[in-house]
């Protein structure tokens, strides 16, 4: 089935979410653009202290009203798995909004991503009821145990590249946790969120639960970290933001934070790795995926030296054969740059790492389509471990490429001072495999693909500037808990 559709033809909501309806706040207009030909797709405001002012209060009274928090864990179960239903039902128009408003294709958006928001809620309503503490070891007449309980109002940010999935780790299991929370969508991609919102409201979830504003990181971003009724910040982006929010939570009242920020991941490739052709395709869309815009990206390639010439020179030929084109067209396999300034970035890295000394194999320049921003698919190569090209992370279709001779070398040229988000290891040789995934030091690590699959149990998360704390998993719900030491005598 094809679902390439006319953007014309798709409602785009409007207005902030809080307490379960739209809503309309004065503050400064933000034009947002569909990347694939920077034509206009709406304006939002800057809410600021405002609209993060009304989304608490909205949540203080939501929390107290439904005993959201009190009801039977079941109760919340019944509630998110009919949100999961109506999310599913309306998968079509979701993967078509997120289409439209950003650099995701529909054809991953409307069988994929839509998809799996609602597989997300679902697994996280299915946690409601199997909140476990534990009882401790003490003296005679003495009664010691842990519990878990929900913080009551949390707060999230979270980024542009897969705005619907990304928030949806969030809001998910906080809501499962038994709390409210107040979420940031990007101001470059915000349509998608203001729409699950919506329809959480449609499914039952009691106004001001699930509440979405709109705004800059400065403005809104801030008003979010530094209210004092919200009492933990989820956050991913990049690490420069990261640490940004951790010193704003420390300063503006101590509050805890979980952050998924930047990586420069490796793609460690033994000679081992199996069919040629099979293993090019798999390393190279780890690069390309999305048009590079992708926190986990496989963006340094290092090779056994016995097959780097001939896998370079297959991955170049799949970087030569995109299709790029609008977002909104089933038959395009390459994705716009989020923004004009992004675009800039990108360019701007690729032609300092020349000028640091790197060289270019392919690409490292623009394409012209649609009007809209894309960038090719850009294959480094010469780039010393001072070189921008290594310290700095694209977050676009950029990687680097370079050899080692035995796998102790290998390993050792995975780490990287700075970034630990993931790494990927292809070979056959499950020995060597596993020796690999526990000597790189990273949060993340794929034997034989780059990317998390479809499943909802694993965690993700970095090491290092890449971050701490979870998201998905039962680790990703739990960090939405705080936990209580209860102690009682009753000698």
């Amino acid at each position: 089935m094809s679902f390439t559709f006319d953007p014309s033809e798709i409602k785009v909501p409007s207005g902030h979410h809080i307490g379960g309806k739209f809503v309309e706040l004065a503050g400064e207009e933000i034009e947002v653009l569909r990347p694939s030909d920077l034509q206009p797709m709406g304006t939002i405001t800057d809410g600021g202290d405002a609209a993060v002012e009304q989304s608490v209060a909205a949540a203080k009274k939501a929390l107290v009203e439904s005993n959201w928090a009190g009801i039977a864990p079941r109760e919340r179960t019944a509630v998110l798995m009919k949100f999961a239903d109506l999310v599913e039902e309306n998968a079509e128009y979701l993967g078509k909004l997120e289409a439209m408003g950003s650099s995701r294709l529909v054809s991953m958006t409307v069988g994929g991503d839509a998809v799996r928001t609602a597989g997300v809620i679902r697994y996280f309503a299915e946690f409601c009821d199997k909140v476990e503490g534990s009882v401790t070891a003490t003296q005679e007449n003495t009664l010691s145990y842990l519990d878990f309980e929900p913080y009551g109002i949390v707060g999230a940010i979270v980024p542009w590249n897969f705005p619907m999935i990304t928030a949806t780790w969030k809001f998910a299991a906080a809501l499962a946790a038994g709390n409210a929370i107040v979420m940031k969508t990007s101001e470059l991609t915000p349509h998608s969120l203001l729409a699950l919102a919506d329809l959480a409201a449609k499914a039952g979830v009691p106004g001001g639960l699930l509440n979405v504003v709109n705004g800059l990181g400065h403005t809104t971003g801030a008003a979010i970290v530094k209210h004092p009724d919200i009492k933990m910040i989820s956050f991913t982006g990049s690490t420069q933001t990261g640490a940004a929010i951790m010193s704003l939570a420390a300063q503006s009242g101590i509050k805890p934070v979980t952050l998924e920020l930047g990586g420069k991941s490796p793609q460690l490739v033994l000679a081992d790795a199996g069919e040629m052709d099979a293993v090019a395709k798999r390393v190279a869309g780890a690069f390309m995926v999305n048009a590079g815009q992708v926190c986990t990206l496989g963006s340094r390639l290092i090779v056994e030296r016995s097959i780097a010439d001939e896998l370079r020179e297959r991955i170049v030929d799949i970087m030569k054969a995109i299709k790029p084109g609008p977002t909104w067209d089933a038959n395009t396999d390459f994705a716009p740059i989020i923004s004009r300034k992004q675009f800039d970035r990108i360019d701007g890295l690729v032609q300092q790492t020349v000028a640091q000394g790197g060289s270019i194999v392919q690409g490292g320049n623009g394409l012209e389509s649609n009007s809209g921003c894309f960038y090719a698919p850009t294959l480094l190569e010469n780039v010393s471990y001072d070189n921008v090209g290594f310290t700095d992370e694209f977050f676009g279709p950029v990687a680097t490429f370079e050899t080692f001779d035995d796998l102790e070398e290998g390993i050792s040229k995975s780490q990287h001072p700075v970034y630990g988000l993931a790494a990927s290891v292809h070979t056959t040789n499950l020995q060597k495999a596993l020796k690999a995934a526990d000597g790189i030091e990273a949060g993340m690590v794929f034997v034989n693909q780059h990317g998390r699959g479809p499943e909802f149990t694993y965690t993700a998360g970095g090491f290092k500037g890449s971050g701490f704390g979870k998201d998905m998993g039962r680790e990703g719900f739990q960090e939405f808990m705080r936990q209580k030491a209860v102690w009682v005598n009753y000698a």
